[in-house]
């Protein structure tokens, strides 16, 4: 497959997919750009095991949770305060608010609802966290029933 082609069929669902990890655009979109980088690297090695989306998701995942695990141990850095803030378009605030609470959830769930979110099939979706399709349709039943709780009660 063609890595052009790949790139664009794929790069929104995986930017999605980062946002929500980290809730943050530019991080966001650093990491998806990471990941393409190495989807191109290895598409050679591709084997046709997966569909080539399973495969760009798993690579995505593992990205993600690999630079989450390096902020982690990272002690945070001190930046000027006085910084001038770049203007940037701000999305709805449903939408913010759906990202931040992605963000909120535990690991797996956030792979999940975001995977869910991009309309990946649930049978890929068990493929790419390791989990039975059965455990992944429970999860993302109750990812959904958390997130309207959430909803409900900051709408008050």
């Amino acid at each position: 497959m063609e890595f052009e082609l790949i790139y664009k069929e794929y790069w929104g669902k995986i930017f999605r997919l980062c946002m929500g990890y980290v809730n943050d655009y530019e991080l966001a979109r650093d990491m998806a750009q990471e990941t393409f980088i190495k989807v191109w690297q290895h598409l050679p090695e591709f084997r046709n095991e997966a569909t080539v989306g399973t495969w760009i998701f798993r690579i995505a995942t593992n990205h993600c949770l690999r630079q989450l695990e390096q902020r982690r141990q990272m002690p945070p850095a001190e930046f000027p305060v006085n910084l001038p803030e770049e203007e940037r378009m701000d999305k709805e605030p449903q939408i913010q608010w759906l990202y931040q609470s992605i963000a909120e959830l535990p690991e797996v769930d956030r792979i999940i609802i975001s995977l869910e979110l991009e309309e990946v099939r649930q049978a890929e979706i068990a493929q790419i966290v390791g989990l039975s399709e059965s455990n992944v349709r429970v999860r993302i039943h109750r990812i959904k029933e958390v997130l309207t709780r959430k909803m409900r009660r900051d709408g008050e």
